[in-house]
């Protein structure tokens, strides 16, 4: 039997009594569900079925489980009865009320399996209208299917993998950082925005008026770049900003100086920095034992994500900087330097919130399902 069913009676939080189904399973049960939970083609609603029913396997109560994959009890109750009850037929949605369908088993069945294996001969990816045509159906039939079993062949995202060996100890050190930063110290995420282009319209900017966007040119007349060169403090959001129109290990130097002369002698400096070139040569070592206050925290390969400065740029660019028109290199730099003033006038610091274990645990998770996913 798949599932036995036990109806004990407990008692949850609060001194409220419910009824819990007691979920036992075999070593094969358990292996089809935590297949069918990390299968990159199981919905995303049948996996979280089985994640339920392998939680309440383990003993979990059924609050707990539903705080830690985040669902509500009465479905977590739901789907354990369910399993206890009917197996793993009861992980699947019972047909509802209503006209029948005119679509059969193996239709569906047919226009999952080519969606999932096949490539239309003149295009890289299906289309409601190229699988119409394909299976013989209507368009709004495979639209209906491919909604229901969450398929968007239309979609595409991608990824790239750290192959630092030291990944595990770096993000270790740097969310260390983030989450629990050392006393009497600053934490700095540091990083330079390179090549910034200062970029003017072919033609002036058509203001916004009512019933009419603003419009521009599609073109634009390069002017020049600059690099800007950042700080950002963990704790407190401030942003130490400098600019130059080189990027070298010798402007990257001078940014340290900077900082050194910013941040009040008493404390320790950390800075959280990416693996470029110009942050590791002789001369940044030189300046490093002279001011043994500063200790670098490089990110793994691959890993800007952990760089909270990039959250920083990224604001700066498109609030700033993307819509903007600038005459000239000095113009820009003038602009940026405004932005910044205003930011550091109110700043507001970002909060990180994943732990170490927790950016591992959904890496480790994601490897799986790529090495699993027959590509």
């Amino acid at each position: 039997m798949l599932g036995v069913e036990s109806i004990v009676v407990i008692y949850d939080d609060g001194g409220v009594m419910a009824e819990r189904a007691e979920v036992v399973l075999s070593g094969e049960d358990r292996a089809v569900l935590e297949r069918w939970a990390r299968r990159p083609r199981s919905s995303q609603a049948l996996a979280l079925r089985c994640r339920i029913v392998l939680a309440a396997a383990d003993g979990e109560s059924t609050i707990g489980i539903a705080q830690r994959l985040g669902c509500n009890r009465n479905t977590v109750s739901k789907w354990r009865g369910r399993f206890a009850r009917r197996g793993f037929d009861g992980l699947h949605d019972e047909p509802r009320p209503g006209k029948p369908r005119s679509i059969s088993d193996d239709r569906i069945e047919r226009v999952i399996v080519k969606t999932l294996e096949e490539q239309p001969p003149d295009a890289t990816h299906w289309s409601t209208r190229s699988m119409a045509a394909a299976t013989g159906m209507s368009q709004s039939a495979i639209s209906r299917i491919w909604r229901a079993f969450g398929l968007k062949p239309h979609q595409s995202e991608s990824f790239k993998l750290s192959p630092d060996p030291q990944f595990i100890d770096k993000v270790r050190d740097i969310v260390g950082l983030y989450l629990n930063p050392p006393e009497a110290a600053v934490v700095l995420c540091v990083d330079e925005k390179a090549q910034i282009q200062a970029l003017d319209r072919s033609a002036p900017i058509l203001p916004l008026m009512p019933g009419v966007p603003e419009r521009r040119t599609h073109d634009y007349v390069r002017n020049g770049t600059t690099n800007l060169y950042a700080a950002l403090d963990v704790a407190s959001g401030n942003v130490i900003a400098d600019m130059s129109p080189r990027h070298r290990a010798e402007e990257f130097r001078r940014f340290l100086n900077v900082i050194d002369a910013s941040v009040p002698a008493h404390l320790d400096v950390h800075v959280v920095l990416d693996n470029s070139s110009t942050h590791k040569t002789p001369s940044i070592q030189r300046w490093l034992l002279r001011h043994p206050r500063f200790m670098l925290h490089f990110t793994p390969t691959y890993s800007s994500w952990l760089n909270l400065v990039e959250r920083w740029f990224a604001e700066l660019t498109e609030k700033w900087i993307k819509r903007g028109a600038h005459r000239s290199v000095k113009d820009l730099t003038a602009s940026i330097r405004t932005w910044i003033t205003n930011w550091n006038q109110n700043p507001k610091p970002y909060t990180w919130h994943k732990s170490a274990e927790e950016i591992l645990t959904t890496l480790a998770t994601y490897c799986q399902r790529i090495s699993d996913s027959g590509h």
